[in-house]
């Protein structure tokens, strides 16, 4: 899930930056992290964290434009996802629709006819989803193993990518789940 990588980009030095006797270098770390941070590369990755920003050649100046365009060579962390993947996080959000997961710094959907095989109920009031026969729950807090079933990053507002899980297939869902199946085996 996580990549530490390096990678190579350009960013945009805007003019007031550029004094004369000072060195371009002292910008290139905040203007860098602004630009790459908390955004999707082009593989899709989410990039959490870049450091070690070098500049690379010199940089170009677009006419009219009157900033530098400088390539630089950075460290990145990256979050990634791949579909299918088995995932792990805790449900920080239940809404009529499904329980709201946190996995790395996104959230995902486990919409509730994805949760269990069993017919869920919705309790908003106490922030839990519980399963009508088996007694099942999943409530905020809980943690939860799921597997990522659709996969749709929005590259220009992250907060708006979707990503869906499910939890139906054996050992996926609550840790807590395996005693009560033993308990219902028992019972049988």
């Amino acid at each position: 899930m996580y990549k530490v990588v390096t990678k190579e980009d350009t960013i945009r030095i805007p003019a007031e930056y550029m004094r004369k006797g000072q060195s371009l270098d002292q910008h290139i770390d905040r203007l860098s992290m602004s630009a790459f941070e908390g955004r999707f590369d082009e593989q899709n990755r989410f990039i959490l964290v870049t450091n070690n920003h070098k500049t690379i050649g010199r940089g170009r100046i677009i006419h009219g434009d009157g900033a530098i365009y400088q390539r630089v060579q950075f460290d990145a962390v990256l979050f990634c996802m791949d579909d299918y993947e088995v995932v792990e996080g805790a449900v920080s959000e239940i809404n009529e629709f499904g329980a709201f997961v946190r996995i790395g710094p996104m959230e995902a959907l486990l919409h509730k006819s994805q949760i269990m095989e069993d017919t869920v109920e919705a309790n908003i009031g106490k922030g839990m989803i519980e399963g009508r026969k088996t007694g099942k729950q999943i409530g905020v807090g809980s943690f939860v193993r799921a597997r990522i079933v659709s996969l749709s990053p929005d590259t220009s507002d992250p907060r708006r990518s979707k990503i869906g899980l499910t939890s139906k297939q054996p050992g996926l869902g609550c840790p807590e789940w395996k005693m009560i199946d033993k308990k219902n085996e028992g019972s049988d």
